[in-house]
C-alpha cells in the first residue's frame, strides 16, 4: 500500500471535517480510548517501590504500544488493494493527525486575546499548556501559545504523519499510543517518576527525528531560513526537552521572537533559557503569524507526501 496517498487523503480529511462534535459525543475519540485504558493500568500497577513501579511502567507501555501496533497490522492485512483500501486506510488513520484541530485551539486563544479579554485567553491557553498562566500577562499568554503551537505540530501533526508514512497503520497507531502515555504517564514527579520513565524515554525517542523536520520545515517556510537554522541548531540543546527545542526554536526565529523563558509550574517558577532570545516579546499579533507559519508548515508537508506518494507509483 501506497502509505504516503494514504496519510495526505487522511490529512485531507482531518483538514475537511477535523473531528466532528457529533461524532465525539457518540463515541469519543481514539486518544481518548486510549487514555482510560492507560488510566485504568496505572490506577492498578502504579504502586510499591520505585523498581516495582518501574516494571509495571515498562509492561504498561509494552502492553498497550504492542497491542495497538498489532491491532494495526491486522487491520492494514485486511484492507483491500486498490483505491478502496487506500481510502479506507486514510479513514482508520484520520483521527490519528490533528491539523485542524491545532489551529482551532490557537484560533480560541487568538480571538479574545486580541479583544483585550485576557481572563478567557488565559482559560483557552490553559487547554494547551500544562504551565500556570492563571496571572499570564499578553506576552506570556502569546508566548505559551505559540510554543504550544511549535511543539505539537511535531507530535501532533508531523510525527504521527512521519511514521505512518514509514510502517502504516501499526506505526501511526502505535505512535499515538506512545505519546499518549507520554502526556499521560511520563511526567517527572513523585507519582510518576518511576512508572512513567519509559514512556517518556521512549516518546523522546520516537519524536527524535520528526521534531527536527518540524523545526526544518518552519525554518524552510519562515521567509528567513539561514537565520532560523543557525538559531535552532545553537538554542535548541538547551530546551529542557531533547525535542521540543527544535521546532520552538525554528519558529522563535523565522516569527523575530524570544520564546521559552521563565515559567510557572504550580508554586514553582523554572529558570528556562530563552529561544532566539534577542528576539522581540510575543504579542497578540504574533499569534496570527504563527498561524500563516503552521499553515505555510502543513502545506510543505502535503506538498511532500503528494511526491513521495507519487514517487512510490512510478
Amino acid at each position: 500500500m501506497n502509505f504516503a496517498m494514504m496519510l495526505l487523503l487522511a490529512c485531507l480529511i482531518d483538514l475537511a471535517v477535523g473531528w466532528p462534535d457529533g461524532l465525539y459525543r457518540r463515541i469519543g475519540h481514539p486518544v481518548t480510548w486510549l487514555g482510560r485504558a492507560i488510566g485504568w493500568l496505572e490506577q492498578r500497577w502504579n504502586r510499591g517501590t520505585p523498581v516495582v513501579r518501574l516494571g509495571f511502567g515498562a509492561l504498561t507501555v509494552a502492553l498497550l504500544v504492542g497491542g495497538v501496533a498489532l491491532l494495526g497490522a491486522v487491520l492494514q492485512a485486511l484492507l483491500p488493494q486498490g483505491w478502496l483500501g487506500l481510502g479506507l486506510g486514510a479513514v482508520l488513520a484520520w483521527p490519528l493527525v490533528a491539523l485542524r484541530s491545532m489551529q482551532e485551539h490557537v484560533r480560541a486563544v487568538e480571538v479574545p486575546l486580541a479583544g483585550g479579554d485576557l481572563p478567557a485567553a488565559r482559560h483557552a491557553v490553559s487547554m494547551i499548556v500544562g504551565r500556570d498562566v492563571s496571572q499570564a500577562d499578553e506576552a506570556a499568554i502569546s508566548r505559551a501559545a505559540l510554543e504550544s503551537l511549535a511543539e505539537n505540530s511535531a507530535d501532533g501533526i508531523v510525527a504521527p504523519v512521519f511514521w505512518g508514512v514509514v510502517a502504516g497503520l501499526p506505526g501511526i497507531m502505535a505512535y499515538k499510543a506512545i505519546n499518549t502515555l507520554d502526556s499521560m504517564i511520563g511526567h517527572r514527579n513523585d507519582r510518576y517518576e518511576a512508572f512513567g520513565k519509559v514512556a517518556a524515554r521512549l516518546d523522546d525517542v520516537a519524536n527524535l527525528v520528526p521534531a527536527r523536520l518540524t523545526g526544518l520545515i518552519f525554518a524552510l517556510v519562515g521567509g528567513r531560513p539561514v537565520q532560523a537554522l543557525r538559531v535552532m541548531w545553537r538554542d535548541a540543546r538547551a530546551h529542557r526537552s531533547p525535542n521540543a527545542g527544535w521546532p520552538e526554536a525554528a519558529m522563535a526565529a523565522s516569527l523575530g521572537l524570544r520564546l521559552s523563558g521563565p515559567r510557572r509550574y504550580g508554586d514553582t517558577v523554572t529558570s528556562e533559557p530563552w529561544l532566539n532570545a534577542a528576539g522581540a516579546d510575543a504579542t497578540p499579533a504574533s499569534l496570527t503569524r504563527g498561524l500563516v507559519l503552521y499553515r505555510r508548515m502543513l502545506g510543505l508537508m502535503l506538498a511532500a507526501l503528494v511526491i513521495t506518494g507519487g514517487i512510490a507509483y512510478a
